[in-house]
């Protein structure tokens, strides 16, 4: 039986006793005194109905019996109660005993009465949790590689170091790889700690200007594109949107940095800073493939499948622009470009 058909029930017979207690108590007293009081008589037609007790009672019996019945009358309410609600403690066990262990835990309800509602609602609930517990597991596992990779190059470069002697050059050499490892451990540790404030919100909230800030990044960038031998093109329009400078500045660095990266000698960049999408970066390249361009968000993920070339960055630019857009209340999305390379786009909210 559906909880509402219980509580329906339960309902309809607290209202029959109800009903009934207010005559109820004559007929206990009658049945525990017999013969000693005596029952109304029917009343003959156009007379008043007379009853007289066989003996007198004592003036407290009619309160007892209706303490009686009303303590009857709780006991089957608290028990009609417990029966009402045997569904949600059954649902509950279940519930208590899920852990990291066991997320794949599901209830899967039959009906659609509101009991399995909840149990649906929390099923749903529960995917949510087991992909964010299965996305920070994976995200500890690719920091902790990323991490021990250049940790080992460097005390390996410090043991061969130490195991002989080197004349300026090889010291020279094993120096720059040293410091080269070490920028690098210093750009994954920054990333990291971008990713992790950019992920709990925004300090604060200013109007700023989007255009103002892509021709400032472009302008700081303009001379690696240059060696790189990209050309870089914009059309900025004026464009105010709510948010905080600093990680507006990180995400269209990210994406510029990106775009510059992984683009190709003789290739272009194009950043338009306009009104639907806020702001859209597109860069000549290698295709990607257009089932590859979601993982390409993820912390860690490269498009080369070869991880232990570090020579492109660590694989959080796109993760960390994703961060800081969601932070903004904006959506970032991206796809293959038309002649190789890719395309992304930011939405942000309008000025309130």
């Amino acid at each position: 039986m559906t909880p509402r058909r219980r509580v329906l029930l339960v309902g309809v017979l607290a209202l029959l006793v109800g009903c009934s207690m207010t005559g109820l108590e004559k007929y206990v007293i009658g049945m525990l005194w017999a013969p000693g009081y005596e029952l109304c008589n029917l009343p003959v037609p156009g007379s008043r109905l007379v009853c007289e007790p066989a003996r007198q009672l004592d003036a407290l019996l009619p309160l007892a019996a209706m303490l009686v019945l009303l303590a009857l009358a709780i006991v089957a309410i608290w028990g009609a109660a417990l029966w009402c609600l045997r569904p949600v403690r059954d649902l509950a066990g279940p519930i208590a005993h899920v852990g990291p262990q066991n997320l794949g835990h599901r209830i899967r309800p039959r009906g659609r009465d509101e009991l399995a509602a909840l149990a649906r609602a929390i099923d749903e609930m529960m995917e949510r949790v087991a992909a964010g517990y299965e996305g920070q597991r994976r995200f500890a596992a690719n920091a902790s590689h990323e991490l021990r990779t250049p940790l080992a190059v460097q005390r390996t470069l410090i043991e061969v170091g130490m195991s002989r002697s080197l004349n300026g050059d090889q010291l020279e050499l094993v120096t720059a790889q040293l410091l080269e490892t070490n920028e690098r451990n210093e750009r994954l540790i920054e990333g990291l700690l971008t990713l992790s404030e950019s992920d709990q919100g925004l300090r604060s909230s200013t109007p700023q200007r989007l255009d103002e800030i892509a021709y400032g990044v472009l302008a700081a960038y303009q001379e690696r594109a240059t060696a790189a031998g990209v050309t870089v093109e914009s059309h900025l329009s004026p464009r105010i949107v709510p948010g905080e400078r600093v990680l507006l500045e990180r995400l269209v660095t990210n994406l510029v940095e990106n775009a510059i990266k992984y683009n190709c000698p003789g290739g272009t960049l194009t950043v338009v800073v306009g009104d639907s999408p806020a702001l859209t970066v597109v860069n000549t390249g290698q295709v990607v493939p257009a089932e590859a361009v979601a993982g390409l968000f993820e912390p860690f993920r490269r498009l080369a499948r070869d991880r232990t070339n570090h020579g492109r960055g660590a694989g959080l630019g796109l993760a960390i622009a994703r961060s800081i857009t969601q932070a903004h209340g904006g959506l970032i999305v991206a796809r293959p470009a038309e002649y190789g390379g890719l395309r992304v786009d930011v939405q942000l909210p309008v000025r309130r």
